[in-house]
């Protein structure tokens, strides 16, 4: 098979990110080697909003039809968001003003995946390949693998998660230090049938607004999904009574099953929407939320560098993970495919990757941060100084994440490459 040119790609990582740029570089005529170390691609976890700035991508990217074709939901769709108190009297805080361009796909990460695999020449696939480490022998990275097998490549993409362990090649962190910490959150998650929802008799508008209902230290997310015939519930409690970080749990502990009388009594004091709610949730799992922390002060070093998680895995609460991982794969891809990029000048273009990317992706993993303050931000007892406050503050927090030109950053990697001299075309 010929390629266009002389640059090998290795991925670690089968997951979104990873599939998204082996799909995009393989059309492209660049050697790629997929490496997974599951027995087949799969992703675990829950659902996925995908923005306005991550539909851009996929469109960009040439994979936006596929994707939409596998999503419950035909097309994107605008989804107004509504902000009410978890407290008795569940008071209004505020209904989001969107754009009529502010449209999202909400869909499963598995249907997702699906839609990437669609898409991929299953030659360049690798099945229980687990990354140990990555080296260097010469001009060339090597992946060194648990079952003992090596891999060389020009370059290597660490696509490989929370868990990644590619970021140590970029870090140079030893001793065990992984970059990851517990952010004391918790996490319970359920799918209610619809007709469940009908009979329980909410006054709140749950199929005609998502919503985040804001507690005191928790709060919960809901909105529908299957064309309206589940309502995703994704309920979050922080225990603000340690340092985060300051507890390790170990990795088969981060999902496990609770007895559904947990939830209810961590959130006995609110009101009576926020009960019957949650009365409905049968047997639930709880996810310790991990992060990156702290945050990463490149994502490129040599000739390795991270993407998605493994670069920047962030709390949920702005919906932008998903977003900010296909955001990492337009940028380093659309440079490794540009016509002057080389083996010779592949530092630089990946330092240039990291100059547009890094700001930005962990700005919005503080931002997230700071968005799950606000939610949980509420007092037992008078919050009427509180409201007024967090009313501005919930007001523009999604601007900066949907409405970013990410051709822009493109364009400024490409000028900072040619004002060092390192493109020259013009």
């Amino acid at each position: 098979m010929s390629y266009q040119k002389d640059l090998h790609v290795a991925i670690v990582g089968g997951g979104i990110c990873g599939l998204a740029c082996a799909v995009y570089l393989g059309s492209a005529g660049i050697k790629v080697d997929l490496f997974e170390s599951a027995t087949y691609l799969r992703e675990i976890g829950a659902g996925i909003g995908l923005g306005p700035n991550a539909l851009r991508v996929l469109d960009e990217m040439g994979i936006s039809a596929t994707v939409i074709a596998h999503a419950d939901e035909k097309s994107p769709n605008q989804r107004a968001f509504r902000f009410v108190s978890a407290l008795p009297g569940h008071e209004h805080i505020l209904d989001y003003e969107s754009l009529p361009e502010d449209i999202s796909l909400p869909m499963h990460r598995a249907v997702f995946l699906d839609a990437l695999v669609e898409l991929i020449d299953p030659t360049i696939a690798h099945f229980n390949k687990r990354c140990t480490s990555v080296s260097r022998n010469g001009s060339k990275q090597v992946i060194h693998f648990k079952d003992g097998t090596k891999f060389e490549a020009d370059i290597v993409i660490g696509a490989d998660g929370i868990k990644s362990a590619v970021r140590q090649a970029v870090t140079g962190d030893t001793g065990g230090n992984t970059r990851v910490v517990f952010t004391r959150t918790v996490v319970y998650r359920a799918l209610l049938p619809w007709a469940d929802i009908e009979r329980a008799g909410f006054t709140m508008d749950f199929a005609e607004w998502s919503h985040c209902i804001v507690g005191v230290n928790k709060h919960i997310i809901t909105f529908p999904i299957k064309n309206g015939k589940i309502l995703n519930v994704v309920v979050f409690s922080t225990d603000r009574s340690i340092p985060e970080g300051s507890v390790e749990i170990p990795v088969d502990k981060w999902v496990v099953p609770v007895e559904e009388q947990e939830i209810l009594d961590v959130f006995q004091d609110c009101g009576t929407e926020v009960q019957r709610l949650l009365s409905l949730i049968r047997n639930p799992s709880k996810w310790s939320l991990h992060v990156v922390s702290p945050l990463l002060s490149s994502f490129v070093k040599g000739h390795v560098a991270l993407v998605g998680d493994a670069a920047h895995a962030m709390r949920p609460h702005l919906g932008a993970g998903a977003g900010q991982a296909l955001e990492d794969a337009f940028v380093l891809c659309k440079l490794l495919v540009h016509p002057e990029t080389t083996l010779v000048n592949l530092e630089e273009v990946l330092r240039a990757y990291d100059r547009v990317r890094r700001p930005r992706a962990n700005m919005v993993a503080e931002r997230s941060a700071l968005a799950g303050r606000y939610y949980e931000s509420l007092r037992n007892g008078d919050n009427s100084g509180i409201i007024p406050t967090l009313r501005v503050q919930l007001s523009e927090q999604w601007t900066f994440v949907h409405h970013h030109d990410l051709g822009a950053d493109l364009e400024s990697a490409i000028e900072g490459l040619r004002n060092d001299g390192i493109f020259t075309a013009t």
